[in-house]
């Protein structure tokens, strides 16, 4: 079928709106009319050429819309049913079958391989091939191909348009605080960046119970919506000197801290201001540092204080349970994800993406 698609040209190049062929859905695959799709960091470091993806490819991954069509063998649901796509996993690895997807064995061959898993691929220009299946969906699209194992119903008055950021960047900043470091009802926090990882840890933080909630942000912008989903205080001096500033309100440092930047500076200074049998996760790199970057902390220094360095991958969401449990948040009024939000056409999408980079928008959906 003919679809139209926000295409990657090649490294680096501002997309292009243009159409292209979809296969027909096979046997375990489902086309879904995406109705929203949130750009989440990994999109931008796809597109910059960071990942291995050839172009010209198709991005997005945290699509929603409604099921036009399911294959033979698809039982989990039906057309008409809306839904968010998320990330893609195997399903029989150790992982996998331990409930842990977002550390599947062929993660990133499954997500980043540019193709179904058995090499076909699902999207052309003509005669030629165009990178798919990101994430198992490449949901920049007015319609896209998910599976069974990566999408998740919506429930009832869940919005729709903006239901898919759940799928990858809202639930790793609140998997990050409710699974994989667990943070204790009543501990401080200290989170490294006010994007929407950060912002949906905050959200998770205050949720959970969390004494005190600090956040690093350089845009003075995100303050007002920092406080009112949580936020207890702001740690942005202007020397950069963090640590200083954390342990003047944290005297014995803070208990758990989330970085989501990956920058250098900052890192380096989580040792000073981590609490002793303190947790650090982390899920964020800086373009192209994947194999330069290392972490702050001297062996013995780790093992003397009894610290927890944590790296996250999708907040060790299961999918299905966890998204379900956000949505469920949601509804009961604690965990407000859609102040986060702002649409625009996905004809803007480079006017987007540069609003939120200048910091005008926390989080943008596109609108097919």
């Amino acid at each position: 079928m003919k679809i139209l698609a926000a295409v990657a040209p090649s490294a680096g190049a501002p997309f292009v709106n243009k159409s292209l062929n979809l296969d027909d859905p096979r046997d375990d695959e489902v086309l879904v009319r995406i109705q929203g799709v949130g750009v989440c960091h990994t999109d931008l470091v796809a597109q910059a050429g960071v990942l291995p993806l050839k172009f010209p490819a198709v991005l997005g991954h945290e699509g929603a819309g409604i099921v036009e069509r399911v294959g033979a063998k698809v039982r989990k649901v039906k057309p008409g049913d809306q839904v968010i796509l998320s990330f893609m996993s195997c399903g029989h690895c150790p992982s996998c079958e331990d409930h842990e997807p977002a550390y599947c064995y062929q993660l990133t061959a499954l997500n980043m391989g540019g193709s179904r898993p058995d090499g076909s691929h699902t999207l052309h220009d003509g005669d030629s091939v165009v990178t798919g299946s990101f994430f198992g969906q490449s949901s920049f699209a007015n319609y896209s191909l998910a599976q069974e194992r990566n999408i998740v119903k919506i429930l009832p008055g869940v919005p729709l348009e903006i239901a898919g950021v759940l799928g990858c960047g809202v639930q790793t900043g609140a998997g990050a605080i409710l699974r994989s470091m667990d943070c204790k009802p009543g501990a401080s926090l200290l989170v490294i960046g006010g994007g929407a990882v950060g912002l949906s840890a905050v959200m998770a933080a205050k949720a959970r119970g969390l004494s005190r909630i600090l956040l690093g942000e350089r845009l003075d912008s995100r303050r007002d919506i920092a406080r009112e989903l949580g936020v207890t205080d702001f740690v942005n001096p202007p020397d950069g000197n963090l640590a200083d500033e954390v342990l003047r309100l944290l005297p014995n440092g803070v208990d758990y801290v989330l970085d989501t930047t990956g920058v250098p500076s900052l890192l380096e200074q989580v040792p000073r201001l981590i609490a002793r049998r303190g947790t650090f996760g982390f899920v964020g790199l800086p373009p192209g540092s994947h194999t330069a970057m290392t972490l702050p902390f001297g062996l013995m220094d780790a093992m003397r204080r009894g610290l927890t360095l944590r790296g996250i991958i999708e907040g060790d969401s299961d999918v299905d349970g966890f998204i379900e449990s956000l949505m469920e948040m949601y509804l009961a009024g604690n965990f407000p994800f859609d102040k986060l939000v702002r649409t625009f056409p996905m004809a803007e999408i480079n006017a987007a993406i540069e609003a939120q980079h200048q910091g005008e928008c926390v989080k943008v959906v596109l609108i097919p």
